[in-house]
């Protein structure tokens, strides 16, 4: 064997080029050192992924698991009542629990440290010789009360607490003031006892209603007016008298706008009456709130906010009710939900300071914690031997105080900090304030401090599937359509063009898809909605068409164009068709749809938004065409040659060797393609942000937005207060959002493995 190589004038054979067997045992040495830095370098990357996912897991959840502890209460300290030793009518504590107030029925106001009992002040409200009939308190932020006299007549005050920092230290300086300049006013002009007392303080003034011993109801409103030239505030009182309830009242109860009075009566009914014109009060509605004919309405009070009204019952019933119009346009008494019921008759309930949450206490001597929008009954704790007389929860609902028969105040601290969250709350329709029914809803703020937080995360599911659906139905036929013609048909010098191009869409940034899909193609839909159904239908006919054409000619013609370069014919035609499609738009409208395709869609009770999910399918669409097309791509391209030539061998036409042998045998790929663009869709953040109203609706209507998961976390996450509920509930979207994703993709998996058992036969 000769060679173009020689060595001192001699050819080199072939033999002498190969290695010698030291060679050979070094180039063995390199090749599994290789093997082995490859497979390390592989398995340490593939559990890196796999302990990456697990420590995001593990932090998700770690976030998440303070929004599944339930309430607690530490242990009590308890002290002799400060003050005198008449009994004790009302307590409650300010904001940094460094001072509270302890009103008695014999008008001894005492302020002391609820901690640990120290006393810091003490004032005593004069009743001019009259006797405490009744007492009534306004909603605990105003810090209002009322004290019911034998006279008619009634003590107004309220306790304050100012707060300085001498020296960088906060001081808290409790003191009375008188809201109406004068410690007695007079309600009922004929001199009857008050027995029963209800004080409200709104934007319109202070209002006191009052049941009578001689059975009359009435209400008194002072509206304050400032002198603009003296600056001194003066009060002008306006008295009425309302219809009476049928039985005698044992609780009432006045609303922040002073528009709703509310009386719970002896029977165990609970009236209301509309007093937005007082001179023509009427009482609208009464239902019984108590099942048993001997129960009556021990305990009420409005949660914050005097919208939502807790009703304690003696027979140990707690429920909530708040008015709801009905096909009348009639505000009826409705009950929302009911509460674990408590083993003895309710004494007293205190509604929380800042959320939508109550104590209550019974008359077995039971500390109960209840929310109203999770429907939760967070804890039911004996304290006591004897009643709960009296209950209040700190400002900060991080404490408690109540007092029971024995002469003392108790006080505990208090974990509650995620109420809010149930499974109730977040996954099944729950009945908010102020609407007609229940329904899945997500608003986590709003402008006043009474607002509910609505945290279902259904609105949030749905939209995060739906997104993803309508972006894969856009994507899905031309990404594995495109790939089938590409790999199989499509000559390989226009694949070398077509696949680069389609895989770099891929590299194009979604916040530009989002940008131009808000700013640019949602007005431009909304303007040519006519246009966007036309080309669903003519592009086909169009392309239908030119096949037909084409496979008309002669095949002289038809040579002109080399195989597989079919697909360059339909660029014009493509073009044409969304051309005279865009410019017969307007045409349509007048034809069809009198003028506007939008206006016609509105009065046959479609919504249509401007962004929507047909803008956030087609938009999201071109981001996932790319990944499906690329893998779909290979998938069938990479299917063996000597499948489909064997098919073809045997007579098939291409067409039947795509569907008989070279998509069942990518099947697999396809399938993964597929999966994994729609886990992009799930997961896709900035398209859905800018493209749709981020209106969390529970639809699938493709003309209305949505807010995804993930969308929900980009908007709200910077402004959630960090360790709150809303803020822990924002990880807990995102482990959801985490585990749509692990799921999808674990179907994935094993559907593809499958499908490669099943077909690798093949």
């Amino acid at each position: 064997m000769s060679s173009n190589a020689t060595s001192a004038g001699r050819p080199i054979s072939a033999r002498e080029l190969l290695p010698n067997d030291e060679a050979r045992v070094k180039l063995r040495r390199i090749r599994h050192f290789k093997d082995l830095t490859t497979r390390f370098l592989v398995s340490t990357a593939g559990y890196g992924v796999v302990i990456s996912l697990a420590l995001i897991f593990v932090f998700l959840f770690i976030e998440v698991v303070p929004l599944m502890r339930s309430a607690s209460l530490g242990d009590p300290v308890s002290y002799p009542v400060p003050g005198s030793d008449a009994e004790t009518v009302y307590i409650a504590s300010e904001r940094y629990q460094e001072a509270a107030v302890r009103f008695a029925r014999d008008g001894t106001v005492s302020f002391f440290d609820p901690t640990d009992g120290r006393r810091l002040g003490q004032r005593v409200i004069g009743f001019d010789g009259a006797e405490v009939v009744s007492f009534g308190s306004g909603e605990p932020r105003t810090g209002l009360v009322a004290y019911g006299l034998s006279d008619g007549r009634a003590a107004i005050a309220k306790h304050v607490y100012d707060i300085t920092y001498p020296d960088d230290v906060r001081l808290v300086t409790p003191r009375l003031s008188l809201p109406l300049d004068e410690e007695l006013v007079a309600i009922d002009d004929q001199g009857q006892p008050l027995n029963v007392i209800a004080i409200q303080e709104g934007g319109t003034g202070i209002g006191i209603a009052a049941a009578t011993a001689d059975g009359r109801l009435l209400l008194t409103r002072y509206a304050s007016r400032r002198s603009f030239l003296t600056g001194e505030t003066e009060f002008v009182r306006s008295s009425y008298e309302l219809p009476p309830p049928p039985a005698a009242p044992t609780r009432i109860l006045l609303d922040i706008t002073m528009r709703i009075l509310l009386v719970g009566d002896a029977q165990g009914f609970l009236h209301y009456y509309d007093i937005s014109q007082p001179g023509q009060a009427r009482m609208l509605d009464s239902r019984r709130v108590l099942e048993g004919e001997l129960a009556s309405v021990s305990a009420m009070e409005y949660l914050l906010g005097t919208v939502s009204i807790i009703v304690g019952g003696s027979d140990g019933s707690v429920s909530q009710y708040f008015l709801v119009r009905d096909e009348d346009n009639i505000n009826r008494i409705t009950r929302i939900r009911e509460f674990d019921r408590h083993p003895a008759a309710i004494t007293s309930i205190f509604p929380e300071y800042t959320r939508k949450g109550f104590a209550v206490g019974d008359a077995a001597g039971n500390l109960g914690l209840h929310y109203g929008t999770s429907a939760s009954t967070l804890l039911i704790k004996p304290v006591s031997d004897q009643a709960v007389t009296n209950v209040s929860i700190a400002p900060r609902n991080n404490g408690m105080m109540w007092t029971d028969g024995t002469g003392q105040i108790h006080y505990a601290s208090l974990w509650n900090r995620h109420p809010e969250s149930s499974f109730k709350a977040l996954w099944r329709k729950v009945w908010y304030e102020g609407r007609s029914s229940r329904d899945y809803v997500w608003q986590s703020s709003s402008a006043t401090d009474e607002f509910e937080p609505k945290f279902s995360l259904v609105p949030l599911s749905v939209g995060t599937l739906k997104a993803a659906f309508y972006a894969m139905l856009f994507a899905m036929p031309l990404a594995i359509f495109g790939a089938i013609y590409t790999a199989y048909f499509m000559s390989p010098k226009m694949r070398g063009l077509v696949k680069p191009t389609i895989e770099v869409m891929e590299a194009l940034p979604t916040v530009i898809l989002g940008f131009l899909a808000g700013l640019w193609m949602a007005p431009f839909v909304e303007s040519h909605l006519p246009a966007v159904f036309s080309i669903l239908i003519l592009l086909p006919l169009f392309m239908l068409a030119t096949a037909w054409i084409w496979g008309s000619l002669p095949r002289a013609v038809r040579y002109l164009v080399p195989p597989g370069w079919e697909a360059a014919i339909l660029i014009p035609v493509v073009l044409f068709a969304g051309w005279l499609c865009v410019t017969l738009s307007p045409l349509i409208e007048i034809w069809f749809f009198d003028g506007s395709m939008r206006q016609w869609f509105t009065d046959v009770g479609i919504t249509y938004d401007q962004r929507n999910a047909l803008v956030v399918g087609i938009a999201m669409g071109f981001a996932v065409i790319p990944t499906i097309f690329s893998i779909a791509e290979d998938a069938v391209f990479n299917v063996p040659k000597h499948l489909t030539q064997g098919s073809l061998a045997l007579g098939a036409t291409p067409w039947q060797t795509v569907i008989g042998v070279v998509l069942l045998t990518a099947s697999p790929g396809i399938f993964s393609a597929v999966m994994i663009g729609f886990g992009r869709a799930v997961g896709e953040t900035m398209i859905v942000l800018m493209a749709t109203g981020n209106s969390p609706v529970v639809n699938f209507n493709i003309f209305e937005g949505m807010r995804t998961l993930s969308a929900n976390i980009a908007v709200e996450m910077p402004e959630a207060a960090v360790g709150g509920t809303h803020y822990r509930l924002l990880f807990l979207a995102a482990l959801v959002l985490f585990g749509f994703t692990f799921i999808l993709n674990t179907i994935a998996e094993v559907v593809r493995q499958r499908l490669r058992t099943k077909y690798s036969s093949l």
